[in-house]
């Protein structure tokens, strides 16, 4: 796994270079030979988990000693051999109080026969069996989550109409999702005095964390219900652009419970992606701030509302009760909104709107980095499939606090509404940046169990090391989604916990969830999913769209199961059969669905991102990926924060050339040339001696969608065009 030593090696001295004062390196060593001895063989596994279960790693150590330690353990393993290095392993009396473990235990003798022997050892085939039996399957985790059919479902799949390749889901059902998350529910421990939602404002990091009951955010949703009744007609589009804040998910659930139609904006989107989003949806009316408060300083939000052109705008003050704009004619600040009704005796009761299980709540959007976004419809169904997976995966259980900083206009800002409200647990807001102290210290105070992250924000909280000195291991497990995770950030971050597993999570806004994710029953690797999600199948297609065989390591594009609990059937600007379906192969008598994402099946089973089916480069007749050759080049200097990598055929033809750009960390200075006899040494003795990098350019930062996904597309244009312009020259 690399250059050093390994763990037997080490002396007092390696630990004193990693950080350590000297008293406590030679106590260290001292454990260190304990935890080696108390080992049989030598199985770097069953070292590193003996290191675990010692704690002799803790979250105050300096990460050079972290990194030392994991590197040292893992030092002559072989991954082709073994598969990816562990670092978190499950223990039968966890794993039992898991809610996965739990509903196995109760229903697997029954449904797995002899074949079940414990929720670790059967994790495979019970996923299997979610599969194939999806009926029996969803029955049972129906009835685990805080979902009330008003008219129960005849079945739980119909797959008689051929014409709908997903089936049709809980037919003839009716019920209203918002006021499942507002009910109380006794087998949930969900009561009307249970904390729902904390929150913190940024800047007041000594104030007591605040917080509200199930109980009054059920009253505020009802009361903006009201409100919506008394100026919208049902069924109208409204959106939502601002950041997420109690006031934002309160109005989130009241679109819902009233029967409207939420749009959901992103608060980083510019005018003209606002306006093209309010015309696809065809929403009557905006809901937005006057400004929006990060990092201590005031960014217009209403101007650029406006600039859209909107039909209305309804705005909230960021800070205290009164706005600090001017409004058009036509709008109406939130006190006027909520004044508007106030002739109703009973303005915090309301009564749901019920509709069948298929009708359209909520309007999300593909992050659409050319042409229209994808407007993509969730019906009642995908909230259910979102809060399943988050209760069977990262094991999201009543009294845990979830925090996980998005935005409603992000896939995971509904999914993080329905993963807490559905599950019983409570929700964790900070009104501010996820980027400093802060955040983190919101994060300790306010006792968050479950913290879901993305990968560039785990990489700002390691290189600025604004987290230093804050207790986290109230934590029990992390989320990771939007990108694909490096392992060194991955290391920093769950070493503040003690070594809590990273739950990675990838997947869709059209699945409504994540196909491939880590869970609690299998040991865990970091950067790598351990499983298809429960209930997902799929096969890894090889270059002529053939499935490898399912127990094979190999690379390949995903074809997923057509059957998807959750997913869309329907697309509102683009034809949906078309963009999912055609073209893609068979498979035992079913079309396959397009995801587009390239995945690597390793030794063991575990999954790796390699980027989307166009982010895939052929270096000298090899097939790789942009994500490969970044996790080695990120590594390559410690001058290097991120890198980008891309591959262009030259304009006259040839092979394609290989091009890295390169974001350096602040006062870090280096040449471009001598950064690429680096990075072309660690890429050539790391992944194949034949790449060659071609351009190495240091940019200040990459260009990225407004989810901070990286816009791998225009750095190859950029490079297209240079390379274009030279060969004219």
């Amino acid at each position: 796994m690399g250059m050093g030593k390994s763990v037997s090696e080490l002396g007092v001295e390696d630990l004193v270079r990693a950080g350590v004062a000297i008293d406590e390196a030679i106590d260290f060593e001292r454990e260190l030979k304990y935890a080696i001895n108390g080992c049989d063989g030598f199985d770097p596994k069953a070292l590193w988990r003996e290191v675990m279960a010692r704690k002799l790693l803790k979250p105050s150590h300096p990460h050079g000693l972290h990194q030392l330690i994991y590197h040292s353990v893992y030092h002559n393993y072989d991954e082709s051999i073994h598969g990816p290095p562990l670092y978190w392993f499950p223990t039968p009396y966890q794993s039992r109080c898991t809610n996965l473990g739990r509903i196995m235990e109760s229903h697997c003798p029954r449904l797995l026969g002899a074949l079940y022997k414990d929720p670790i050892t059967s994790f495979r085939e019970f996923q299997k069996f979610s599969v194939h039996h999806p009926e029996e399957y969803w029955s049972i985790i129906l009835n685990e989550l805080s979902v009330n059919f008003i008219v129960k479902p005849k079945r739980i799949l119909d797959t008689s109409n051929k014409s709908k390749r997903g089936g049709t889901w809980l037919p003839g059902s009716t019920l209203n999702i918002a006021d499942c998350c507002l009910q109380p529910n006794n087998y949930l421990k969900k009561q009307d005095d249970s904390i729902a939602i904390v929150w913190r404002d940024e800047g007041c990091d000594d104030s007591d964390v605040e917080f509200m009951t199930l109980k009054q955010l059920r009253e505020q949703v009802m009361l903006v219900a009201n409100a919506l009744d008394a100026t919208f007609s049902k069924g109208d589009a409204i959106a939502i652009d601002m950041p997420m804040t109690v006031t934002a998910v309160i109005l989130y659930l009241a679109i819902v419970l009233a029967g409207f139609i939420v749009v959901s904006i992103a608060d980083s989107f510019a005018a003209k992606e606002i306006a093209t989003r309010l015309r696809i949806s065809k929403a009557k009316a905006i809901f937005t701030q006057d400004f929006m408060v990060r990092g201590g300083r005031r960014f217009p939000l209403y101007s650029r509302v406006v600039e859209a052109d909107p039909h209305k705008v309804i705005v909230i003050p960021a800070t205290g009760e009164d706005l600090d704009v001017r409004l058009r004619s036509q709008d109406l600040s939130w006190k006027a909104f909520l004044s508007s009704f106030h002739h109703l005796s009973r303005s915090n009761y309301y009564s749901p709107v019920y509709q069948p299980i298929d009708s359209v709540t909520s309007i999300l959007f593909s992050s659409g980095t050319t042409g229209d976004p994808k407007a993509i419809p969730w019906t009642q169904l995908s909230p259910i499939r979102c809060a399943a997976d988050s209760w069977l995966h990262t094991d999201v259980q009543p009294g845990d606090v979830v925090c996980w900083p998005t935005n409603l206009g992000w896939v995971m800002g509904p999914i993080l509404v329905y993963s807490c409200f559905l599950t019983g647990a409570t929700m964790a807001l900070y009104h501010g940046s996820p980027l400093g102290h802060g955040f983190g210290r919101f994060i300790q105070d306010a006792g968050v169990t479950l913290l879901g992250t993305v990968p560039s924000l785990v990489k700002t909280w390691k290189s600025t090391n604004c987290m230093e000195g804050l207790d986290w291991t109230k934590i029990k497990s992390f989320g990771s989604t939007g990108e694909a995770s490096n392992v060194d950030d991955d290391l920093w971050l769950s070493s503040k916990a003690y070594y809590k597993p990273i739950v990675e999570c990838c997947g869709g806004t059209e699945l409504a969830s994540s196909y491939i994710q880590g869970n609690l029953l299998q040991p865990q690797a970091f950067g790598t999913f351990s499983s298809a999600s429960m209930s997902t199948g799929f096969v890894i297609l090889n270059e002529s769209g053939l499935p490898y065989p399912d127990d094979q390591a190999c690379v390949g594009e995903v074809g997923l199961f057509p059957l998807y609990m959750g997913a869309t059937d329907r697309l509102l600007n683009a034809d949906h059969d078309e963009v999912y379906f055609k073209g893609m192969p068979m498979y035992k008598g079913m079309q396959l669905r397009r995801h587009g994402d390239i995945i690597k099946r390793t030794v063991g089973g575990f999954l790796v991102v390699q980027g989307r089916s166009d982010d895939t480069m052929n270096l000298g007749g090899i097939k790789t990926s942009s994500i490969e050759i970044e996790r080695v080049c990120d590594g390559a200097d410690e001058s290097v924060l991120e890198t980008a990598a891309v591959s262009v055929a030259p304009p006259s033809g040839g092979p394609e050339q290989l091009a890295i750009f390169v974001v350096l960390k602040p006062r870090f200075k280096i040449e471009s040339e001598m950064l690429k006899m680096k990075l072309s040494k660690a890429i050539q003795t790391t992944l194949n001696p034949l790449f060659k990098v071609s351009f190495v350019k240091i940019v200040p930062e990459f260009p990225r969608t407004a989810s901070n996904k990286l816009l791998r597309r225009v750095l190859r244009d950029q490079l297209k065009h240079g390379l274009q312009i030279q060969s004219k020259i």
